[in-house]
């Protein structure tokens, strides 16, 4: 998938079988071939509205992900993780304060999506899942500990997430589990 100016924003591997082959009607030497879908690589059809979204370039308004059910959050992710690298990363800063909207924070990957914007800005990449968000915490992203990051309307997030439990002991709600690492990284959780 290719954006305005012919620059990819995304990519996928489509899978194809050939099922059939001849002798080409257009001249000797030549073979026509039958190829069928092979692959459940496809995009999902979350994505689509997602690319058309990018397609005149990254987002530079907050909270563009934020109408889209967690496919569509996640196909937003998908492009975050290419657009990231260009321009290339920034240096990593540390201190100062980050605000977090967590009015929109309903999933997963809307969480992901809503700190990557707090820290980074508009389709910004921190992370896409638990370990990629570990990853980005420990620096060589833009950002890293120790910074204060306030997380407005944390109560939604709290709830959208209580049943989302990843925690190998489940004792740890997604959420929880997120504001824990975060602290444990050297950053101050300010729960509003």
């Amino acid at each position: 998938m290719l954006d305005r100016h012919g620059a990819v924003m995304a990519s996928r591997t489509v899978g194809l079988s050939i099922t059939g082959a001849r002798p080409s009607v257009l001249g000797d030497g030549l073979e026509d071939i039958t190829l069928t879908d092979g692959g459940d690589e496809r995009p999902s059809p979350a994505a689509r509205p997602v690319w058309s979204e990018w397609y005149q370039g990254p987002p530079t308004a907050p909270n563009m992900w934020a109408p889209y059910d967690a496919q569509g959050r996640a196909a937003w992710l998908d492009l975050t993780t290419r657009a990231w690298r260009v321009p290339a990363p920034r240096p990593d800063r540390s201190g100062g304060e980050y605000h977090l909207d967590g009015r929109f924070v309903t999933d997963v990957p809307g969480l992901h999506c809503a700190i990557a914007e707090a820290l980074l800005g508009p389709g910004r990449y921190f992370g896409r899942e638990w370990n990629a968000f570990s990853d980005c915490l420990s620096g060589g992203f833009g950002v890293a500990p120790p910074f204060t990051l306030t997380w407005h309307d944390s109560e939604v997030a709290r709830r959208a997430l209580a049943d989302v439990v990843e925690d190998p002991e489940g004792r740890l709600s997604y959420f929880e589990e997120v504001v824990e690492r975060l602290e444990r990284g050297g950053v101050t959780v300010v729960l509003r």
